[in-house]
């Protein structure tokens, strides 16, 4: 990686810790500039503002958690033809990933940039938005393909219940850092995964 690369990447890092440590509001230029040692002029020549560094840290942050499902489903669709056993095998794949995390999860920037959308821009809103979206776009597309083979046992919109993965994630994260508790997230993530269990699975004769 060119010098270049390794700097800007180590500002979107600094960045990011920042940022899910006490929020954008809170967190100034000078702090990153200082940590990453660098001058203004140096951070200006990767970022022109604040807002261009926000933009580019949640395509970082996006980026990243795409390529986290993309392995997790992955591994779960490889394990198993069967589109509902495949998930639940992503499901705890997928927690697994997040309890080995040394400290728990560092934060959701997703979240924290909801909560102060006052301080973006549009196309940083709008980013925000499309992330959302994507994610719940591609749990609906595998529940769609377990309704085909499993009609769900229960009447249950799937659109909602593409979204609930996305609200357990997040809320587990916050219910996890708020109580100081690495593990919520992982359980949340397993409790979601039983509730997906009981709606698909064929009943025992």
């Amino acid at each position: 990686m060119a010098k270049g690369a390794v700097t800007r990447e180590r500002i979107l890092e600094i960045a990011e810790a920042a940022v899910l440590a006490k929020g954008f509001g809170a967190t100034s230029i000078e702090e990153v500039i200082a940590e990453a040692g660098l001058t203004k002029s140096g951070f200006f020549y990767h970022f022109r503002d604040k807002n261009e560094l926000a933009r580019e840290m949640l395509r970082r942050y996006v980026e990243s958690n795409d390529r986290l499902f993309d392995d997790v489903f992955a591994r779960g669709r490889q394990l198993s033809d069967d589109p509902l056993q495949a998930f639940l095998i992503s499901l705890k794949l997928l927690a697994e990933v997040m309890a080995d995390l040394p400290s728990g999860h560092p934060g959701c920037l997703i979240a924290s940039i909801c909560y102060q959308e006052r301080l973006f821009d549009r196309e940083v809103r709008e980013l925000t938005a499309q992330s959302v979206l994507s994610w719940n776009a591609r749990f609906r597309a595998i529940l769609d393909g377990i309704a085909a083979v499993h009609p769900p046992r229960e009447p249950v919109e799937l659109g909602d219940l593409a979204d609930m993965l996305s609200c357990v994630v997040d809320g587990g994260i916050i219910m996890s850092k708020t109580l100081n508790d690495p593990r919520r997230l992982e359980r949340q993530i397993l409790t979601f995964r039983i509730c997906v269990k009981l709606i698909f699975a064929p009943p025992i004769n």
